[in-house]
């Protein structure tokens, strides 16, 4: 099939390939344009755009779609499908409409719930047992169009947001590889989505980010491995006199009871509002991720509680 592609972030990359290695005639890649990055503040294109260009694949990176110019040039491109996997642009009907099938996006949730920017960290600290991949038919709605083919994914109780994302990019790749083939037979069937249900995975706001061990463990737990490995849920620690930025990476549910905030045991096991929680992987500020093991050599002495 003649395609056009859209994404950006290392999470679309296998799709990218695997639409490629399927023989389809990937016409053009759009992509998010490069910004600076890096002490020099060099422009770095993304992952998408430089995999595209490993492919030979001609790539645009309209700061905006929503002008007539850049509108008739997708159209010119004659696409008969776009794919879409986490583009970061909005797409305006002319857009939409223009492929003959229209443009199919790679969701990482089970629609309704978790519409919006950050389903998979979204899940994870809502403590959901198990999420999934959708293609979806786009519309001019949040996530809103109807649903093809989707596949289940269960979060394990210690699976962090990046093992999450690994695995999800991988299967999203397949089904979307599956949804073109089925297209091409012309066997491409969409389900509208139920109409109750929805939730909303909104932006990560950084103030979500700390630590409030007055909270139950498990909720702690579900915030850490959330965020981890980015932005990554961060507490206090007074180190030396100092207070010192820590990021928990990596946590367990454990035995214990304390005051919220308070360190019990030889380890990082920290007391909660209800429970306790043992740190296994962290990252101080400043430094590279490391066990607690690790961290506990090179701390010195603790203080009593952390927050």
């Amino acid at each position: 099939m003649r395609v056009v592609f859209m994404g950006t972030p290392d999470f679309s990359v296998p799709t990218l390939t695997e639409i490629v290695s399927a023989g389809h005639e990937v016409v053009a890649v759009y992509t998010r344009a490069p910004k600076p990055a890096g002490r020099g503040q060099a422009e770095r294109r993304s992952p998408v755009h430089e995999t595209a260009e490993a492919f030979g694949i001609p790539v645009f990176t309209p700061r905006s779609l929503k002008g007539e110019t850049e509108q008739a040039q997708f159209a010119a491109l004659g696409a008969e499908v776009a794919v879409v996997v986490a583009y970061g642009l909005l797409l305006p009907k002319a857009v939409l409409d223009a492929p003959e099938h229209g443009c199919l996006n790679l969701h990482g949730s089970l629609l309704p719930r978790w519409r919006g920017a950050a389903p998979i960290q979204r899940a994870i600290m809502a403590g959901d047992k198990e999420t999934g991949i959708v293609v979806m038919k786009m519309d001019e709605g949040l996530d809103t169009g109807a649903m093809g083919p989707t596949e289940i994914i269960p979060i394990t109780p210690d699976m962090t947001a990046g093992e999450l994302h690994d695995q999800m990019k991988l299967v999203g790749a397949d089904l979307m590889g599956r949804a073109l083939a089925a297209l091409e037979r012309g066997s491409l069937d969409f389900t509208p989505q139920p109409e109750s249900g929805e939730t909303y995975a909104t932006k990560i706001d950084k103030a979500e980010a700390r630590i409030d061990f007055s909270k139950g463990a498990e909720e702690v737990h579900n915030l850490i491995r959330g965020l981890s490995p980015f932005p990554g849920a961060w507490f206090e620690m007074q180190l030396a006199g100092k207070p010192v930025r820590i990021k928990a990476l990596r946590s367990s549910l454990a035995d214990g009871t304390g005051a919220p905030g308070a360190l019990i045991g030889e380890d990082l096991t920290i007391a909660c509002g209800t429970g306790a929680l043992r740190l296994t992987q962290v990252q101080r500020e400043g430094k590279g991720a490391m066990d607690a093991a690790t961290f506990l050599r090179g701390a010195g002495a603790l203080p009593e509680a952390v927050g």
